[in-house]
């Protein structure tokens, strides 16, 4: 049912777009909560849920949650599912509580098979990669930063790392050479920052492996890229989390390193100690 909604979602109407993104972000909603629930959880109307299940093939929409429901069934049979339960309102949970489960069982789904195989072709694309880049605008950007910086340990061979945007004081014209064998790392929640998109679109015309870490398997970044990695960044607060993706590409700078000619671990240990030889690091007075 998910690849049939990706494939049919551009055609939909503006309102199917919005309810055919809640159920491919919200798979486990979907199979528990009722339809008018779910309705209001994605902002449109019950009978727009309706069209999309006729949209689909299916008589209503309750066969569409039975759908959901015997596949969330049949993971749980394989082992206990992983449903990042809201505990706001159960007595005992404060609200540091609530915030810190749920963002441990966001981050923990990403081992899950799905994500796994999701990681590992990213990873086999990164550690080809002739020359690195790192793209990542507002809240995204400290992600692409980081994924720079870790995997800048593992430089060698005339790699090249670079940090695309202003704030790096590279202007997003450090793309405008590369090209085949290369790899743009682009980073981007919902709501999408235009110039992310624009560069993504641009680096990949120009032959540029794009690796996207994004959160819906219908985000623009995802029709772009050559690779994608989706992660959730729905919190239990007032705010989008970008913790699940600085997890992602600590788990795709590990996985690059194992697939890597490069000694990861003595990489790190000489370049500590390079930067401890210039007085990066502090040291306590003697």
């Amino acid at each position: 049912m998910a690849e049939l909604l990706v494939e049919r979602f551009e055609n939909m109407p503006p309102q199917l777009r919005v309810a055919a993104r809640f159920v491919l972000d919200h798979p486990k909603d979907v199979a528990l909560m009722s339809m008018r629930e779910q309705a209001h959880q994605a902002g449109v109307s019950h009978s727009t849920m309706m069209r999309l299940a006729r949209w689909l093939g299916l008589d209503g929409y309750e066969d569409m949650r039975s759908l959901y429901a015997r596949a969330l069934r049949e993971t749980a049979a394989g082992g206990p599912a992983r449903q990042g339960v809201e505990k706001e309102g159960a007595s005992g949970f404060s609200t540091a509580g609530v915030v810190a489960d749920s963002l441990a069982a966001q981050i923990s789904s990403l081992g899950e098979y799905g994500s796994a195989m999701q990681f590992i072709a990213a990873a086999d694309l990164v550690a080809r990669s002739s020359d690195l880049f790192g793209l990542g605008l507002r809240s995204a950007y400290p992600v692409a930063s980081h994924f720079i910086q870790v995997m800048s340990f593992l430089a060698g061979n005339g790699r090249k790392l670079t940090l695309v945007g202003d704030m790096a004081g590279q202007g997003l014209d450090a793309l405008r050479l590369a090209g085949d064998g290369d790899v743009l790392l682009a980073v981007g929640m919902a709501p999408y920052d235009r110039t992310t998109i624009e560069v993504a679109r641009r680096a990949a015309r120009q032959g540029v492996g794009v690796v996207a870490i994004t959160d819906s398997s219908v985000s623009p970044l995802t029709r772009i890229a050559r690779e994608t990695i989706i992660v959730t960044s729905n919190s239990q607060s007032f705010f989008r989390s970008m913790a699940p993706a600085f997890a992602a590409v600590e788990i795709l700078a590990a996985l690059t390193a194992t697939r890597s000619e490069a000694n990861a671990a003595e990489r790190v240990r000489e370049s500590e100690e390079q930067l401890a030889a210039f007085g990066i690091y502090w040291k306590p007075p003697r």
